[in-house]
């Protein structure tokens, strides 16, 4: 007999299916509608999946480009943010032709080059980047947390300058091959921050990624950072956000769009309005709530100059938005209830856009 946790898990899966058979089915707009669209999928939305095609051939995963197009294809996405690595010229060719053919737009992931050893691996992923038909990449300049990976200013201060030094061995590569460099606030900056550091850069061919929930983590306002991070913007990660509060600070996790803290509206808004050809692309990353440990000492040893009332704000913000509903948890779930839940989610995402947002 199944658990009631396991009711719900296998009730989330039919409520995805159904969504995306409307979708396939035309009551929903489909990718062959016609027009590239802005609403998209980033790969990340499929962690589950992409985390289970560890050790298989490059070929046979899920985030091999031609199989994540069509998946997103299938859904009803326009476009995909996906890692292409680096292919020759055929290879590229052949991918840029399936989006075409399905009229989606494509985007690419890469790392930045470390040093100068890794700038001509960058510019190989760049180059396939463009002859795949991508005219943005995004990129990310700390894989982690800020507040996880450094315990002193000092260290975070080296890890600033080697992210800058890295981004000034990127930028020429990007602008040399017309090629968007969208660099991600991924919980390492916050927006002043990552403004002062493109200032710094100097190139038109360097921008940002915006993700409008990853700066909450850092005690930041979203609508705040939506709205100073929006005109650098070539592309976004559009989440919504859910909170909770625990003893050492909050829980923070994607959820299902409209059922979070942010202004989803305001946000499209805001973006459509600053960068009118800016597109959507989902993220909604289906795991457990990421601990927000803001009340422990060590969470502030890379911020030593932040005035409390950003603290005061942020916390004030958890109490007053509890969560309606319990925030996503996965753990203790199977491998097949955890992909219904990711797709349950993904799918949520994709016909909240749609139909409230006009995306």
């Amino acid at each position: 007999m199944l658990s009631r946790r396991e009711l719900l898990v296998a009730s989330s899966g039919l409520i995805a299916t159904a969504i995306v058979g409307e979708s396939l089915s035309g009551r929903l707009p489909a990718a062959e509608g016609g027009g590239t669209g802005s609403l998209g999928l980033v790969i990340h939305s499929f962690r589950v999946r992409t985390a289970a095609d560890r050790g298989r051939p490059a070929g046979d995963r899920f985030a091999d480009p031609l199989r994540f197009l069509e998946h997103a294809r299938k859904l009803g996405a326009r476009g995909v943010q996906v890692g292409l690595g680096i292919r020759d010229e055929a290879a590229a060719r052949a991918i840029r032709e399936r989006a075409e053919a399905a009229s989606m737009y494509l985007e690419g992931i890469a790392a930045l080059p470390r040093d100068e050893a890794s700038v001509d691996r960058f510019t190989a992923e760049i180059r396939t980047a463009r002859q795949a038909g991508a005219s943005v990449v995004r990129t990310v300049m700390l894989s982690g947390r800020r507040y996880e990976t450094f315990d002193s200013a000092a260290a975070f201060r080296r890890f600033a300058a080697s992210s800058e030094h890295s981004l000034r061995l990127a930028a020429p590569v990007a602008a040399r091959e017309n090629i968007q460099l969208a660099v991600e606030n991924h919980k390492d900056w916050r927006s002043d921050e990552l403004l002062a550091i493109l200032d710094r850069a100097g190139n038109d061919h360097v921008g940002v990624c915006l993700d409008t929930g990853n700066s909450v983590a850092l005690l930041e306002d979203p609508m705040d950072v939506i709205d100073a991070l929006a005109p650098r913007s070539f592309t976004t990660h559009f989440k919504d956000m859910g909170v909770e509060e625990y003893r050492e600070g909050f829980l923070l996790s994607e959820v299902p769009l409209g059922t979070g803290i942010l202004d989803l509206p305001r946000a499209v808004r805001t973006l459509r309005k600053a960068r009118p050809e800016i597109r959507f692309n989902i993220e909604m990353i289906t795991r457990a709530p990421l601990r927000i440990p803001c009340l422990r000492q060590r969470y502030w040893a890379t911020f030593p100059d932040l005035p409390g009332r950003h603290l005061a704000r942020a916390l004030s913000t958890v109490r007053d938005h509890p969560p309606a509903t319990p925030l996503p948890r996965i753990g203790g779930l199977t491998h097949d209830q955890q992909v219904h839940a990711e797709d349950d989610n993904v799918a949520r995402c994709l016909a909240f856009a749609r139909e409230r947002l006009g995306l």
